[in-house]
Order: structure tokens, then C-alpha cells, then sequence
């Protein structure tokens, strides 16, 4: 068995995520740029441990969360949950469970959590009649963490559970007719949520004063002189366009070093990265990270049963998802979110969490019936 893991484990998966994560130490050390309330050693720590605990769950066979997903989904609700009576407010957020020294966001393992209770429904049901009770039954799953995101609030985790949700229903072979509904329906909310955002937004529950603002920058920019939050977007525009086709270099990006650019080691290190190492460096690093999913999704491909490959599934959503976002943020083509860059931008939250979406993938894989080419 130790044999076959060892013949079939992704290499190349392992070897890009564990580059990815360094480098983005390396990139965190510069955005830091002299911030004296944020450490660089909490990041390494982090980033160890998720190593340490790719290599753990690999050796751990995959088949045992079938048997504890209801218990992992539960315990994740009663988590979320206890977050609303002893969570630590930040930015009017109630996001961070604070345990002595540790602070961990219980929503960033709560998206690996549903994936897997996602795939135990869906595999379970894999032969059964995928009818309107079948996609109802699978979004009430969703949809109850989700509450209890939304209620932190935390509105750009919410959307990222409910694309999980969805991308998850495509793949289950969800019947055209119902696809198409699905469509109109999320599309009519959409339009009503814009018309309700601009005609009463004080009225719109699940959010708050500064997400209000974020989404006014966007559908509104000229508003700038009411709304401040453009400066930012703005500064990253900046920093992206004057790191040219190579960068300022290491360490000497004005925007960076001078912290006009704001939350530079988080939601927009990606400009960060640019300013520093220029098209080159963003455009490798958005490649490595494709090849991340790339990965996942041929792990889907050669898994073993269904439930592993709607795992794999799944992870490659979440960080395909997460990656498209926040550099569409960076970029000014979406509204700002809070999402972060996938083993680039600080949180040891989200490294851990990333880390054991990954170390999932590698059980699945390593225990794939053939081996398969590793390119």
C-alpha cells in the first residue's frame, strides 16, 4: 500500500504548491513593508504545518470521511455557530475564533467541509432520480453554512460556498431543464439585489456599511469623494501598471514600500507582485497556479470512486474561483471582495485550509487503481 502511494503521489502538485507558498513568503516579507502589528513568522509557521499535514492526510485514506462527513458538517455548524457568542470582531465582522495565541476563521475550513459533505450526498446518490427534490435537498445543505456565514457577515465566503454548491450540481449530471431554470433564477435575484442595493440598501440584511461602499465604488466610481474605497482599487491599478514587463524589483516597489497601497500583504498582494515583478512575475505565478487545478482536475479524473473525484472536484472550484476573483479585483473588473490569492496572500486560516484541500487530493490520487503518465 505505502508503495503504491508512494508510486502514485502528484509530485508535480506537491512540488508547485509547496513553491507557490514559499514564494508567497517571500512576496509577504516585502508587502509587509515595515507593518509592525503583522509577523512574518506566523506565516512560516503556518505554511510548515501545511506541508507537515499534506504529507499526514495523503497517508490517510480519503474512503473514512464518507463515514464522518455528517459529523465533520455538524461540528463545522456548531463551530460557526459558537463564532455569533465568542467570535472576535474585525472590520464589524465577527470572523475569528481566538483560542489563547491562535486566531483560526472557521469559514475558510467550513468550504473544505462542504465540499466533502457535498460529495457524500451526491455520490450516495449518484443512481437515484435527479429531480427538483435532489438539487433542493443539496442546496439546504449548502445553504445552512451558509447562513451562518452570512450572518458574521461575510458575504464573498458565501459566494464562494454557493459556486462550490453549483459547480458541484453541474458535474452530478444535473438535467438540462432544471440547469436552465437555475439559470433564470439566479439571474433574476442578481438583478433584483443591484435594483435593491441602489433604491433601499439600509434595508438589505446580511450586510454592511463598508461592503454597501465597496459595491457603490463599483457600480458607481464617480462617488469616489463620498465613498473612499476606490483609493485603494485605484492604487493597485497603480502598482500593477508601473511594474511593466519586469518589475520595479524586490523589495522596491514605491506603492508597496511607501504603503500607499493598503492591505498589500492580503486581498492585494497580486498588485504587489506586479509592481515588484512585472507581467513576467504575475503572469507565472497566475500559470503555476492554473497548473494547481490542472492537477486537481486530472486527480478527478483517475480517482478511484466517485466521491474522490467530486472531492477533487470541488478543491480545483475553490481555488480556480478564489484565483479568478481576487486578481479580477486587482485588475478593477470586479468589486473588492476580501478573497484572498491562493498560497500567496497572508492567513494562516486560509494556508491551512488550502493545504488540506491539497492533502485530500493527494489521498485520492495516490490511491487511484492504475497509475497513470504525470503529464
Amino acid at each position: 500500500m505505502r508503495k503504491g502511494i508512494l508510486r502514485n503521489f502528484d509530485y508535480w502538485l506537491f512540488g508547485v504548491v509547496v513553491i507557490l507558498a514559499i514564494f508567497g513568503i517571500i512576496m509577504i516579507q516585502s508587502a509587509l513593508a515595515g507593518n509592525l502589528e503583522v509577523s512574518i513568522d506566523s506565516q512560516i509557521l503556518y505554511v510548515g504545518i501545511g506541508i507537515v499535514g499534506i504529507i499526514v492526510l495523503t497517508l490517510i485514506d480519503y474512503h473514512y470521511l464518507d463515514s464522518i462527513a455528517n459529523l465533520l458538517y455538524i461540528g463545522i455548524i456548531v463551530l460557526l455557530f459558537a463564532l455569533r457568542i465568542f467570535g472576535t470582531a474585525t472590520f464589524g465582522s465577527a470572523r475569528w475564533l481566538s483560542i489563547g495565541p491562535i486566531r483560526l476563521q472557521p469559514s475558510e475550513f467550513a468550504k473544505i467541509i462542504l465540499i466533502i459533505r457535498l460529495a457524500k450526498y451526491f455520490s450516495d446518490r449518484q443512481d437515484s432520480n435527479h429531480d427538483f427534490r435532489w438539487i433542493l435537498n443539496s442546496f439546504l445543505i449548502a445553504m445552512v453554512i451558509t447562513t451562518f456565514i452570512l450572518l458574521q457577515p461575510n458575504m464573498s465566503t458565501s459566494i464562494v460556498m454557493m459556486v462550490i454548491w453549483f459547480s458541484m450540481l453541474w458535474v452530478s449530471n444535473v438535467k438540462g431543464k432544471h440547469l436552465l431554470i437555475l439559470g433564470i433564477v439566479g439571474f433574476l435575484i442578481l438583478i433584483g439585489i443591484v435594483i435593491w442595493l441602489f433604491v433601499s440598501p439600509d434595508t438589505i440584511p446580511f450586510i454592511q456599511e463598508y461592503q454597501l461602499n465597496r459595491l457603490r465604488t463599483f457600480f458607481a466610481p464617480d462617488e469616489t469623494a463620498r465613498y473612499g474605497d476606490k483609493y485603494n482599487v485605484d492604487q493597485a491599478v497603480i502598482s500593477l501598471g508601473s511594474g511593466g514587463w519586469f518589475g520595479q524589483g524586490y523589495m522596491n516597489g514605491t506603492q508597496v514600500q511607501l504603503r500607499f497601497l493598503k492591505v498589500r500583504h492580503t486581498d492585494f498582494i497580486f498588485s504587489a507582485l506586479g509592481q515588484e515583478f512585472g507581467l513576467v512575475g504575475t503572469v507565472t505565478v497566475t500559470l503555476l497556479l492554473l497548473f494547481v487545478v490542472f492537477r486537481c482536475l486530472r486527480a478527478a479524473r483517475v480517482a478511484p470512486d466517485y466521491f474522490g473525484a467530486l472531492i477533487c472536484y470541488g478543491v480545483a472550484t475553490l481555488i480556480s474561483f478564489q484565483m479568478a476573483v481576487n486578481i479580477g479585483v486587482n485588475l478593477q473588473v470586479l468589486p473588492v471582495t476580501g478573497l484572498t490569492l491562493p498560497f500567496i496572500s497572508y492567513g494562516g486560516s486560509s494556508t491551512l485550509a488550502l493545504s488540506t484541500a491539497i492533502g485530500l487530493v493527494e489521498s485520492i490520487v495516490s490511491r487511484q487503481e492504475q497509475k497513470e503518465d504525470n503529464l
